[in-house]
């Protein structure tokens, strides 16, 4: 019943304090997760009439100069073969997904140095430029703030960057010692104050991790309040060092999904591909515990298997890609409808 309370509270003042959410996220169980669940729901047909944003992304480079302890596509991975898409490839990706419904593209890959920030503002104009209709989604990284200037002048909408971990003692526990969440942080708040709709997000059950550690992830999402959360279950990657640590939970994950559904009613939330690589159907239960937003794979087959993040990701041996017209059908299954549409940000 006291969590009840709690979970009521967050629908109505979207707000709890960091030993609300400890008490919350340590001592859950399924009744709590059912009851945010139907909490959530009912702010996503309010705000979004059961609706589901598509967006398709193109994985356009695996060079990486980071060294993350749980990322399979890692500096210090050398079982990997390396892959840069041209701005060609990645314009007839985009057409292809245009083609069949989409109406904002992500551009997500590594921390590419060799993928110049010229080059890749050149190919932000380019795509919208040839599709003006579209949004453009970048997920890049850590990048200096002329870096991001540029992107957005070039016509850029939203920039996805992972948080990971609020807390910098357990941030410290995934990455190299060169990696640091001030410099995270610094770079979320560039990105806000530049005008990006600016995403910001945690792996659930990542190594380490505690209620208190995801209580700080929830406290620092209520306070920077970003206009997209990506949040799925940790998979581990046999090539790296967190290799032998078991995968987040799905159940956690959905339950999270919803409280913070009721933390950012209007917040564009995926049903992580993580989600549905742990379970077959994680996608359609992230939907209906308050996701919003769903991400198909527009990259070529070619290059699929060389992006890996984690092992075993959904879509990897996929030969064709599906339609929004296919995803609306699957989600009328529960009651929910596909949108061709940019799918903005509206408080």
């Amino acid at each position: 019943m006291k969590n009840n309370i709690l979970i009521d509270r967050l629908s109505e003042s979207h707000i709890l304090t960091h030993e609300e959410y400890v008490q919350l996220l340590s001592s859950w169980n399924e009744e709590d997760r059912a009851y945010a669940r139907e909490k959530a729901e009912s702010y996503s047909d309010l705000s979004f009439h059961h609706q589901v944003y598509v967006r398709g992304i193109v994985e356009f480079s695996n060079y990486c100069r980071n060294d993350c302890l749980y990322c399979g596509i890692r500096r210090s991975n050398k079982d990997l073969e390396r892959y840069r898409l041209d701005e060609e490839t990645i314009l007839s990706c985009c057409e292809a997904g245009h083609g069949i419904g989409y109406r904002t593209f992500v551009l997500q890959g590594g921390e590419d140095m060799g993928y110049s920030d010229r080059l890749m503002a050149h190919t932000i104009h380019a795509i919208k430029e040839r599709f003006p209709d579209s949004a453009i989604t970048l997920s890049l990284g850590e990048r200096p703030p002329e870096s991001y200037l540029l992107f957005k002048e070039a016509g850029a909408d939203r920039y996805l960057l992972r948080h990971e971990s609020a807390d910098s003692a357990h941030f410290a526990k995934l990455h190299p010692a060169s990696q640091v969440l001030s410099t995270r942080m610094a770079c979320l708040h560039t990105l806000k104050r530049l005008g990006f709709q600016t995403g910001a997000g945690m792996m659930v059950g990542s190594p380490y991790q505690s209620a208190d550690n995801l209580a700080t992830d929830m406290e620092f999402l209520q306070s920077f309040r970003p206009e997209m959360v990506g949040m799925g279950p940790f998979i581990p990657h046999h090539c790296t060092p967190l290799r032998d640590f078991p995968a987040g939970s799905v159940p956690l994950t959905l339950f999270l999904l919803s409280l913070v559904r009721l933390m950012l009613p209007s917040a564009m939330i995926p049903a992580t591909t993580a989600l549905g690589t742990v379970e077959a159907d994680g996608r359609l239960k992230g939907i209906q515990e308050g996701a919003n937003v769903i991400m198909m794979n527009l990259s070529p087959f070619s290059t699929r298997k060389d992006y890996l993040l984690y092992d075993q990701k959904r879509e990897t041996n996929d030969r064709r890609l599906t339609s929004v017209q296919e995803l609306d059908d699957k989600l009328r299954t529960i009651g929910y409808r596909a949108l061709s549409a940019r799918g903005d940000y509206h408080a």
